[in-house]
C-alpha cells in the first residue's frame, strides 16, 4: 500500500496543477478582446462578429465624441462578473470598457485588480503604475491601443475596470 499513496501523492499535484492552467487558460481569454474584435471597425462588424450585442437605449458619453451604444453579454474574469460596453466616435470602435462592481467585496476587487495585472505583465509587460488612498491603476501600451485596469475602493461604488482604447497620439505643441 504504500507504492499506492505515493503514486496518488504525485497525482495530486499534477492534478491541482492542469485545474490552474484551464482556469488561467479562461482568465486570458476573457480579459482579451473578443474573438474578431478589433479597435477601428464599424458598428455593423461588430454586430457581425457579435451578433448577441444590444444597442444601449442610454448611451453613455464620453470626450472625444465617444458614445458607448453597444453593449455584450457579461463576462467573467478574475472572479468578479464584468459589463462589456463599446464606444464608438466618428463611425469607428475607439474603446472597449470592462466594468465590475465590487462593493460587495470585503478587499473592494483587490484581489481582482492584482489578478488583471498579472495577466497584463504577461500579455504586455511591465506596467506603468499608480496608486493613492482609494484607487489603483495600471497601464500598458501594446502597438496602437493603450490599456488599462483601475480599481476605485469607495465602499460605495467599489469597482474595477479594464479599458482597451486606440492609442492618441499628441503633439507637443497641442500641450
Amino acid at each position: 500500500m504504500p507504492h499506492v499513496r505515493f503514486i496518488a501523492f504525485l497525482t495530486l499535484p499534477r492534478a491541482l496543477a492542469a485545474s490552474v492552467a484551464v482556469l488561467a487558460a479562461g482568465a486570458l481569454h476573457a480579459q482579451a478582446l473578443p474573438p474578431g474584435v478589433r479597435l477601428g471597425m464599424t458598428a455593423d462588424e461588430l454586430r457581425a462578429v457579435l451578433p448577441a450585442a444590444e444597442h444601449v437605449q442610454r448611451p453613455q458619453r464620453l470626450s472625444g465624441g465617444l458614445l458607448g451604444s453597444w453593449r455584450a453579454a457579461p463576462v467573467t474574469m478574475a472572479g468578479l462578473v464584468f459589463e462589456p460596453t463599446f464606444f464608438f466616435a466618428a463611425s469607428e470602435l475607439r474603446r472597449v470598457e470592462y466594468v465590475a462592481t465590487a462593493q460587495a467585496l470585503p478587499d473592494s476587487g483587490a484581489a481582482a485588480f492584482a489578478a488583471i495585472v498579472q495577466w497584463g505583465r504577461g500579455v504586455f509587460g511591465n506596467e506603468l503604475a499608480s496608486r493613492d488612498p482609494g484607487s489603483a491603476y495600471a497601464a500598458w501600451v501594446s502597438n496602437d491601443t493603450d490599456v488599462y485596469v483601475q480599481q476605485v475602493s469607495d465602499p460605495r461604488h467599489a469597482s474595477v475596470r479594464l479599458v482597451y482604447k486606440a492609442r492618441q497620439l499628441r503633439d507637443g505643441s497641442e500641450l
